[in-house]
């Protein structure tokens, strides 16, 4: 009996024997069947929906985070410890100072009141530096307190660390002096209205806001002539006890270099030690700031009138004022402008306490309404040297130093002379070594200037 399909294989045969005659046109035949099938796909599938106009359904699932009750546990077991610093002030006593540092501690409290040494947290100058490290209940775990160090040698480049703590038990003291870091910082501002208002905004110490307004006092009148717009940068070397900045006197290092704008007129200073360990202030240019007469006898402070007509406050008639006032409080040291001798110490009249100072080439100095003089007819002063304090004394109706120069006896401004006088020079051997110093302040004050965007962008 015949199988199923057995009339189909001769068929099959005579088509096998004709595909293998004809591959490669079977092959392309296949290929543009594919080919249409693809094309008609391409056809389709525009026709079918944008997926973008479908609707859209927002879903939203609350996760809890594995194990919070466990973190939240471990951490209200977790001893923390707490830093707060402050400083002494003039009023302070313990209990005082450490409610401000967040610490409860009566037996902490207890041990500052008797223990010799932790004593001196208290005692003496005010503005100490104080850390404490405390539990969040208040206990009292450690305390650092860093002030000036001692009265003796090298005090301005060294300070003293008090820390008291809590040893097996007990509590313990102990003091010691290290040296004071310098780091160089980079600084600038302008002026809106003074001098020490700009670079409390800039956070520069008042240390160097007074440098820079004596280094730059022959050059620009501190006092008249400062204006608004003005800008300055400068470099200083700030020291440090154990990474901080200190708050007592010196509270600052040198200023290394800086340039004050004054009027749309540059002036800069740099710091420059000279081979024989030497220093002084120079200008890029190599000529010392150091003038023979300095610009004043005190230390930048307000003037209360200038070298001009006036009326006098008791006199009440409008006279010549031969000289300049400086509004001061009374004890306020002043300083002899030039190297002289003392040609009178004493009372005269409306000068009250006056001091007369010869410097030669006739030319004298007159210091008035002093409240203390501390030197003596006669006697030879150098440039800066103290001479007496600011008072009342004699026809004054507050305290004020009343200066005045005169040359040939004739009165003189005494800050156009301290402008006018002759400076020194770098010398030729020192000069290379200069201008590789001024070239790196160049570029630090420019850096300084950028920082504080003083810096005028090119355009």
């Amino acid at each position: 009996m015949p199988k199923p399909f057995d009339s189909l294989t001769p068929h099959l045969a005579r088509i096998r024997t004709w595909a293998t005659r004809h591959s490669r046109a079977l092959s392309a035949s296949f290929i543009a069947v594919l080919g249409g099938f693809a094309a008609a796909a391409f056809g389709v599938a525009p026709l079918l929906p944008d997926p973008a106009d479908q609707p859209q359904r927002l879903v939203t699932d609350t996760i809890a985070p594995v194990g919070l009750r466990d973190q939240l546990n471990a951490l209200a077991d977790h001893d923390l410890e707490l830093w707060r610093t402050d400083l002494t002030r003039a009023n302070d006593n313990v209990d005082s100072l450490l409610r401000r540092l967040g610490v409860i501690d009566a037996e902490a409290a207890g041990f500052l009141r008797t223990d010799p040494q932790a004593k001196r947290l208290i005692d003496g100058r005010a503005g100490k530096m104080v850390q404490a490290r405390a539990t969040t209940g208040g206990k009292l775990i450690e305390l650092v307190a860093r002030y000036g160090a001692p009265d003796g040698a090298q005090n301005e480049a060294r300070f003293t660390r008090l820390s008291v703590a809590r040893q097996d038990g007990r509590w313990s003291s102990r003091t010691e002096v290290a040296p004071l870091v310098g780091q160089v910082r980079l600084a600038s501002g302008t002026i809106r209205t003074s001098l020490f208002a700009a670079t409390d905004e800039a956070r520069i110490p008042d240390a160097v806001a007074s440098q820079m307004a004596e280094v730059f006092a022959a050059d620009i009148d501190f006092h008249r002539e400062l204006y608004k717009g003005d800008t300055f940068s400068v470099v200083y070397e700030a020291l440090t006890a154990d990474g901080e900045p200190v708050t007592w006197a010196p509270t600052t290092g040198r200023v290394l270099s800086a340039e004050f704008v004054n009027g749309g007129k540059a002036y800069q200073a740099l710091w420059y030690t000279d081979a024989s360990g030497r220093g002084a202030y120079f200008g890029f240019d190599g000529r010392s700031k150091r003038r023979v007469f300095l610009a004043s006898p005190m230390e930048f402070s307000r003037v209360t009138s200038g070298f001009a007509m006036r009326f006098h406050p008791i006199l009440q008639t409008l006279r010549a004022h031969r000289g300049v006032d400086y509004g001061a409080p009374t004890g306020t040291p002043v300083r002899s402008v030039a190297d002289g001798v003392v040609e009178f110490a004493g009372w005269q009249n409306g000068y009250g306490n006056v001091i007369k100072v010869q410097h030669g080439n006739s030319r004298e100095t007159l210091y008035a309404h002093l409240s203390r003089i501390d030197v003596r007819k006669g006697q030879a002063v150098e440039q800066g040297q103290n001479l007496g304090a600011v008072g009342a004394t004699g026809w004054a109706t507050g305290p004020h130093l009343h200066f005045e120069l005169l040359i040939n006896g004739q009165y003189v401004d005494p800050l156009s002379i301290a402008k006018a006088a002759d400076t020194v020079t770098i010398d030729a051997s020192s000069r290379s070594k200069f201008a590789a110093l001024s070239n790196s302040a160049r570029l630090q004050l420019e850096l300084a200037e950028t920082l504080a965007g003083n810096r005028p962008q090119s355009e």
